[in-house]
């Protein structure tokens, strides 16, 4: 029997403090409320979870690694989809058209309708007749090897075309001097060996202790398989020809190869295999891993430039010469979406019969894709665009399309704020999505702060009335009428108009400016921007206007090769003029402050050095001689050497997914019992990891190095987010307000510009007007502050806004608007204007 509502009773994980909730089923369900009030705790660690587990069980599939949730009932749960802020690839290999498989469906085209020019005689060679290989993939051969045709014209032989051909990530289609990736990497040798130092004294710059260490000894066993002496002590620059060649290029270096051509290289590790220090660099960034290990110190140790052969397109020449319809696969990668699909329309009348029989199906998919990316507001990607650089609310659409194709019904979707990235206009088309999800027999809970999106729910739920302990409650819920009515909602207030972000009148600045001109990189048409300084400035425009581009591919980088030297090249610009008026520009986005485990915001920030002095600098750790390395979970010393301080430990499921289990030695408390006896306040080191950024501020209240830090995390609105919590777990939002925290916390005299990549990311309109105060305090003290920004409120504070647009992609690029708010709000052409007037 049909169950039409979702029953969930005793809900009491985190800070949920034990809710008895009732949802309709087959709605539009919209929970807000201020960060950190348990939204995302009941949304994802509670529903999502168990209508995954249970779905899963009901299968007879292991659920050993998904413990149940800590509610005593849930009753009417659909099975799950879950459609978060987090990007799921983020190898440089991947780029939209991959991960939207529109480009694989292109390679079929091209495979088996794509026209070339004959290298011997320059005459056309048309589609090959046969039939012989797979439609789908052909083997990994290089281009000249297995079956061919011949030109019509000449006779001369050309190597069959398929998919492969077209597959940058396959030998017989990838450049073979970028291997694909587009671009080629110079090691930068000053940042990766200190020539001064012995390889055992840290002069490999790149390794870390335990890695020195490691491969110290595998570097002894090699001289020793190989017959000649390594002096891990003598200074790296001292080193024979044969030993510095052996330490950079490993076993397969070309002096240790002439030197012993009759020995094998060893067969494992243990017997001296050693691949090399620029080797082991090499190889992981052609194969695409987190620049975490490419970097020293937070500097990459590669200058990246774009490849000379295939000019960053990826493809080898032969591929990149195929033509369908008079396109190349090239021409159309660079195409924004919108763009492709209008090509499709023109390519069935070009087709015969037979050709008509093979693209066919392939056009109608691909087609439906598009047109699916376009209603949801990314018709302006193209497909070339790298995956890793999608912020988080374009990879959670493109995500959303593909659920838009499946036609699944009876199922609840879970989305987190899907609106983020959005220009206000955009919004109404998401919504419009949403509800054909919702329409076609799912339950669709979307956790959101935007207002435009709460109005649209068929039911609002709210969580507070505070965040972190103090929230955890349900304190409104109904129809958005009903929650606008309610004087205890904060979300109510606004919905209402009870209350409003603080609108000041317009700041004068100080009469300066940066002016970028001739900015011509991506869609942007040549713009001259003047950016006036000692003000807050807001950058506005639609979804693919070129914001990002020209503050961040250019202002950005022009600042880090001007202020930090930099090697990464600005995007094309002519000049930027006023730099005399800056002594340094802050850059905050919200690319992960770790990529690691152990990275969280303590640490990240500093603020964990400081609470370990004041551990120990307690009598009961001098009366145990504990320093403050003993308080580290990073270090031995202190920490439970079982899991070295990680609190958990990782089992192998072999074909599933690791799982990670609670040590059993610490019990998950990451120090031994020793450190864990010492209490500050009567709280202890594991304890304190555990609390809130708001309980903490309360222990440490009279401690100003540790307070100071933590006010400044609670004044951006992270007071709820627990201080030990894995850097891989916060949102971009929430890493960029880390990092902001931890710029303010290092003062200075003014005279700064800060870049805030849309610094209202997961916050309510209550923090946001905290935010905002943060911001104007900067601007107060002779700072500027420039936000790339889509909250109307924001925009509607700021001093000045620069609008970009009109639309996305190429129908973009050029300076639609600029003035103050209500200058922009009555300039005719401007979808920002027009939002504004709205509001004014």
């Amino acid at each position: 029997m049909f169950q039409d509502t979702l029953v969930i009773r005793g809900a009491r994980l985190h800070n949920l403090k034990n809710i008895d909730l009732t949802l309709p089923k087959n709605k539009l369900i919209v929970f807000t409320g201020l960060s950190g009030s348990g939204k995302s705790t009941l949304a994802f660690d509670i529903l999502q979870k168990e209508g995954a587990r249970q779905y899963m069980e009901s299968l007879g599939l292991v659920t050993d690694g998904m413990t149940r949730a800590p509610v005593e009932s849930i009753t009417g749960l659909s099975p799950s989809i879950s459609v978060d802020q987090y990007l799921s690839n983020r190898s440089p290999r991947s780029t939209v058209g991959t991960a939207t498989e529109i480009f694989t469906y292109l390679r079929v085209l091209f495979a088996r309708l794509g026209h070339r020019d004959c290298p011997t005689c320059g005459g056309d060679v048309p589609p090959s007749t046969e039939v012989s290989g797979d439609l789908f993939e052909e083997d990994e051969s290089s281009p000249g090897e297995g079956p061919s045709v011949a030109c019509p014209h000449c006779g001369a032989r050309l190597p069959e075309l398929g998919m492969s051909s077209f597959s940058f990530n396959k030998p017989a289609g990838a450049c073979p001097t970028c291997t694909g990736l587009g671009v080629t990497m110079d090691l930068l040798m000053e940042r990766i060996i200190d020539p001064s130092r012995g390889v055992a004294d840290g002069g490999v710059l790149v390794w870390d202790a335990f890695n020195a260490e490691r491969l110290s000894i595998t570097l002894q066993r090699a001289g020793q398989y190989y017959g000649f002496e390594f002096d891990l002590h003598q200074p790296i620059g001292e080193l024979g020809e044969l030993q510095r060649d052996f330490l950079c290029y490993g076993v397969n270096g070309e002096r240790v190869k002439q030197r012993f051509p009759k020995k094998p290289a060893p067969s494992s590790v243990v017997k001296g295999y050693f691949e090399g220090v620029l080797t082991t660099l090499r190889r992981r960034y052609t194969e695409g891993q987190s620049d975490a290990y490419l970097k020293v110190k937070g500097e990459p140790v590669y200058a990246r430039q774009t490849c000379p052969d295939c000019q960053g397109t990826r493809l080898r020449a032969e591929s990149r010469a195929v033509r369908v319809n008079g396109r190349t696969i090239i021409d159309l990668s660079q195409m924004p979406l919108e763009e492709v699909a209008e090509w499709l329309e023109t390519l069935p009348g070009t087709l015969d019969e037979d050709q008509t029989q093979i693209a066919g199906p392939v056009i109608t998919d691909v087609r439906e894709r598009i047109r699916r990316l376009v209603r949801i507001g990314v018709g302006y990607l193209s497909m070339e665009r790298a995956t890793p650089s999608l912020s988080a609310g374009e990879a959670q659409r493109l995500r959303l399309a593909a659920l838009l194709g499946s036609g699944l019904t009876g199922v609840l979707y879970v989305l987190d704020e899907p609106t983020i990235g959005l220009h206000q206009r955009d919004t109404t088309r998401l919504i419009e999505v949403l509800r054909q999800l919702r329409d076609l027999g799912n339950t669709v809970l979307v956790i959101e702060h935007d207002l435009e999106m709460v109005l649209a729910a068929d039911h609002v739920v709210e969580f507070g009335p505070g965040a972190g302990k103090y929230g955890g409650q349900i304190v409104a819920q109904g129809t958005p009428a009903e929650v606008a009515q309610n004087p205890a909602s904060p979300t109510g207030n606004f919905l209402s108009g009870r209350q409003r972000l603080e609108v000041l009148e317009p700041r004068r600045g100080n009469g300066e400016a940066l002016t970028i001109r001739g900015a011509r990189e991506h869609n942007l048409k040549n713009l001259t921007v003047r950016v006036p300084l000692g003000k807050l400035v807001a950058v506005t425009g639609v979804s693919g206007s070129g914001k990002s581009t020209l503050m961040f591919d250019i202002l950005d980088r022009a600042a880090r090769k001007r202020f930090l030297g930099a090697e990464e090249m600005p995007g094309r610009h002519d000049a930027i003029e006023g730099w005399e008026h800056l002594q340094r520009v802050v850059t905050v986005d919200q690319t992960p402050i770790g990529r690691m485990p152990r990275s969280n915001a303590a640490t990240y920030t500093d603020t964990f050095t400081a609470i370990r002095e004041a551990f120990a600098a307690t009598p009961a750790a001098r009366e145990r001689g504990l320093g403050a390395g003993a308080f580290s979970f990073n270090v031995a010393g202190g920490r439970c050497e079982r899991c070295e301080g990680a609190g958990t430990l990782t089992v192998n499921m072999h074909f599933l997914p690791d799982v990670q289990v609670r040590c059993p030695v610490c019990h998950g408390r990451r120090f031994k019992k020793e450190v864990l006896a010492v209490k500050f306040r009567g709280v202890d080191v594991s304890a304190v990891l555990d609390q809130t950024i708001e309980e903490a501020l309360e222990v440490f209240q009279d401690v100003p190095a540790v307070a100071d830090r933590l006010k400044l995390m609670v004044e951006v609105g992270l007071g709820y987010l627990q201080l030990g919590q894995p850097a891989t777990t916060l949102s971009g939002g929430e890493a960029q307000r880390v990092k902001l925290a931890k710029e303010l916390a290092r003062g200075g005299s003014g005279r700064a510009l800060y870049l805030l990549d849309e610094p209202t990311t997961g916050l309510h309109q209550a923090d946001v007007a905290r935010l905002l105060a943060l911001l104007r305090r900067l601007v107060a003290v002779g700072n500027s502050v420039v936000v790339v920004e889509h909250h109307l409120g924001l925009i509607q504070a700021a001093d000045w806004i620069i609008d970009l647009g009109p639309e996305g992609g190429a129908a973009g690029g050029q300076l639609v608007a600029q003035g103050t708010p209500a200058q922009v709000a009555q300039m005719e052409g401007s979808h920002t204007g027009l939002c504004l007037a709205q509001v004014l």
